[in-house]
């Protein structure tokens, strides 16, 4: 078995790196940390890393990625962000609700089209 940290740094290819940028900005409070270049910009939330490369076929290119997923600590700062997201217009894919295994959820869309996952896991905060 490999020993990692975990899933820290994830990359997208996008169609408008600023507009990209700024959607995860705004919505996530993620900084820009790295901009070598117009097509390319390295944002952090602290403990997470998120490259937009510039790819303009992204937005009609079908690819493996089913979405990507940002944790939330608290049911009700998910409930919170939920309220957020809808009030703000975003693309809401799934609504908030409870699963099986007792997290709670909400999907939407970034201007790109990747489905992005807000999850609250109660399990994990007990653990």
């Amino acid at each position: 078995m490999l020993k990692t940290q975990g899933i820290r740094h994830v990359a997208l290819r996008v169609a408008d790196v600023e507009r990209s940028r700024k959607f995860y900005a705004e919505v996530f409070g993620m900084r820009t940390v790295w901009q070598p270049d117009p097509d390319n910009v390295y944002l952090s939330s602290g403990s997470d890393n998120l490259a937009l490369h510039r790819e303009p076929q992204a937005g009609a290119v079908a690819g493996v990625l089913d979405h990507i997923g940002f944790f939330v600590a608290e049911l009700s700062e998910l409930e919170e962000n939920f309220a957020w997201a809808s009030r703000h217009g975003l693309d809401i894919v799934k609504p908030l609700r409870q699963h099986r295994d007792g997290t709670y959820s909400f999907y939407i869309r970034d201007p790109d089209g990747v489905v992005v996952q807000l999850i609250h896991d109660p399990a994990a905060r007990a653990a």
